[in-house]
């Protein structure tokens, strides 16, 4: 069975944009370029993340984290894709207003999953948060993979482009009128065979709705899910590190007893 390796703890990587795209109403990709990528040598995994320092206006910078794409080290280039609404946040906004020369300083990558070649069929979850890594994993996927890709956005009009196997059926959820994801996971035929499993993004719905429906109900092996929250609801990144803790203390304590 494949599993990716997390890899040690890289320097940091000072990085400059060199462009950026609007993908959709709440996303938009930035460009990057970096004079040493060597940070990036050997990585593989298809989630693999950076930790960015985002300066704030006072001169002071706030530690955000995103998935990191097409990174080349023969080029020196990579993407990232931020979702954002308004002036909410601050990678978002920091984002929707950059442009050509504006510098940040990076850590990583880091990384845990890549799609398993040698499992029979791949389920591929998240909402926006989560949509450049699975993005990521459909463009590593071989062209006879067969599976499934839901993806939940806010409205229509984020909905994007994404290339995928003919035999992975993505489906876009559109949260104003569409079931939740959770919902529509349980309603996927269930495919013969081995899955291996992808499943990020708000931390209730992945780990309390969707994670118990595969580990319990279904019988995947923990090996075989790669699952966890990007984000939790009412949270901003460094709140919802602190409940992440919070949450690891609990289940020591729990499993103790």
């Amino acid at each position: 069975m494949f599993r990716a390796v997390k890899p040690e703890t890289k320097p940091d990587t000072r990085v400059v944009v060199t462009a950026t795209r609007r993908l959709s109403a709440g996303m938009t990709r930035v460009y990057f370029r970096a004079e040493d990528m060597a940070a990036f040598v050997g990585s593989v995994c298809t989630d693999r993340f950076l930790r960015l320092e985002i300066p704030v206006g006072d001169g002071s910078t706030a530690c955000r984290t995103y998935t990191a794409l097409e990174p080349s080290v023969a080029d020196g280039t990579l993407a990232v894709d931020f979702v954002h609404h308004g002036d909410e946040g601050v990678a978002g906004r920091w984002a929707a207003t950059a442009g050509p020369g504006d510098v940040l300083t990076v850590r990583g990558p880091g990384g845990t999953y890549a799609p398993d070649p040698t499992a029979d069929w791949h389920l591929l979850v998240g909402d926006e948060s989560g949509l450049p890594a699975i993005r990521a994993a459909l463009a590593v996927l071989p062209p006879d993979a067969v599976g499934y890709a839901v993806i939940e956005v806010p409205s229509a009009e984020h909905v994007q482009q994404v290339q995928a196997p003919a035999g992975v059926v993505v489906r876009w959820l559109d949260a104003t009128v569409d079931p939740p994801l959770d919902a529509v996971v349980r309603e996927l035929p269930w495919l013969v065979g081995r899955v291996h499993a992808f499943v990020h993004g708000e931390a209730e719905m992945t780990m309390q709705r969707i994670r118990p429906y595969l580990l319990r109900e279904r019988g995947v092996p923990r090996g075989d899910v790669s699952i966890s929250g990007y984000w939790r609801r009412g949270n901003n990144e460094d709140s919802f590190r602190t409940w992440k803790r919070t949450q690891s203390v609990d289940r020591q304590v729990a499993y103790a007893r």
